[in-house]
């Protein structure tokens, strides 16, 4: 198992036996258990808000796959929460252990079970110990985010909190196993606002990339979270199976598109600085269309999303589920005939100046407000863990 492995690389030594495990129940309320577990629904929330635009910190100080990998690798968390050897140094063991044990998935597979809160006394010390050092790294991570996407550096804190996340934690490969040093800290907002300093050669690129980014997650829904274990391909590929919180995890996906296009937070329709905004306006027809043409798509998705029927890990093979995976290709495909049009401005300074405008606006107040609220939530999920215990 790559998690035993990477214990045993750590210098810490597996259990013997299963009944060398420390099976002591932590000393806590049901009521502070419960709070856990609503405030991990509200970060989690938040964090799917961010899917649209998981290039850049998210992708590069493999943040994504650290704090999100799923279906949780349920056997080796077990024998890692039976381990008191193994978490006698979390905080530096989290570092660098398989992803498949960390981040939502970890902390939901302790905090859940059948969608409801697990009870405050089948909780024992050794997974509270585990959920507090899992918790404190995704507050870490998402502060990172924050940190990484602000232009201006205004949280001294969460800079700092960035720094040595960066310093300290490793690159992960495709099984999710550390793979190396991450490099130096990188500023991907004053980037994505400055054409030519950083990934983006021009602002065209960077609007762009707001397009791929939503396309990268549309498809990611639809054909691998639903469409994996609807098709049969893969059953257990059931994302938040614990919480029963797989659905709202696509909608709020689709969220984190809606607000990319629509220029913020929130957003119900675009705002004058706004990708779709600008389509709409840009005195183009062909481009007008296609962009009202989204607009209808990514309203027919969210909606289908919504009528799924719930549970999804109960109902994966319902009809529902199939009707939602043709509204999101429909909505990718929206995507990529605006995106064509797009293209066929590349020189235009006027368009280059507006997507300035558009990319500036994106950074601060969809992916700079994202990742603050994200983190803000992040901080008090931890906070709600560690009261866990009296």
């Amino acid at each position: 198992m790559a998690v035993l492995a990477a214990l045993l690389s750590n210098g810490f030594a597996s259990c013997s036996s299963d009944d060398d495990a420390d099976t002591t129940v932590v000393t806590g309320t049901q009521a502070a258990l419960d709070q856990a577990c609503a405030d991990w629904k509200t970060a989690r929330a938040n964090w799917e808000n961010t899917e649209a635009f998981l290039f850049g910190a998210a992708d590069v100080y493999s943040i994504d796959p650290h704090t999100d990998t799923w279906p949780v690798a349920a056997n080796d968390l077990a024998d890692v929460l039976r381990d008191a050897q193994a978490m006698s140094n979390l905080d530096n063991f989290i570092k660098t252990a398989n992803s498949g044990i960390l981040g939502y998935h970890g902390l939901e597979y302790v905090l859940f079970r059948q969608g409801q809160p697990r009870k405050i006394d089948q909780i024992t010390n050794l997974e509270y110990q585990y959920i507090c050092a899992v918790a404190k790294d995704l507050y870490n991570a998402t502060a990172t985010l924050e940190a990484s996407w602000d232009s201006k550096e205004s949280n001294a804190e969460r800079h700092q909190i960035a720094l040595n996340y960066v310093a300290t934690h490793n690159a992960l490969n495709e099984d999710g196993d550390a793979e190396g040093a991450l490099g130096s800290f990188q500023n991907f907002g004053k980037a994505f606002k400055n054409p030519g300093t950083g990934d983006w050669e021009t602002a065209l690129d960077a609007t762009l990339e707001i397009i791929s980014g939503c396309q990268e997650i549309i498809g990611e829904v639809g054909d691998s979270k639903i469409g994996l274990p609807y098709s049969h391909a893969d059953v257990n590929y059931i994302e938040s199976p614990y919480a029963y919180n797989s659905i709202t995890d696509f909608y709020d996906n689709i969220v984190s598109c809606k607000n990319a296009l629509y220029g913020s937070m929130g957003a119900t329709t675009p705002n004058d600085k706004s990708l779709i905004y600008f389509c709409q306006n840009a005195g183009n027809a062909t481009l007008a269309a296609q962009a009202n043409k989204v607009v209808g798509k990514l309203d027919v998705a969210l909606t289908k999303i919504k009528a799924m029927k719930a549970p999804f890990a109960l109902y994966y093979s319902d009809a529902s589920c199939n009707e939602a995976i043709k509204a999101l290709s429909e909505l990718d495909d929206a995507l990529d005939e605006m995106a064509e049009t797009l293209k066929g401005y590349a020189g235009n300074s006027t368009v280059e100046a507006q997507c300035k405008v558009i990319n500036e606006n994106y950074v601060d107040n969809v992916v700079l407000a994202t990742y603050r609220t994200l983190a803000d939530n992040a901080q008090k999920l931890y906070q709600s863990i560690v009261k866990i215990k009296e």
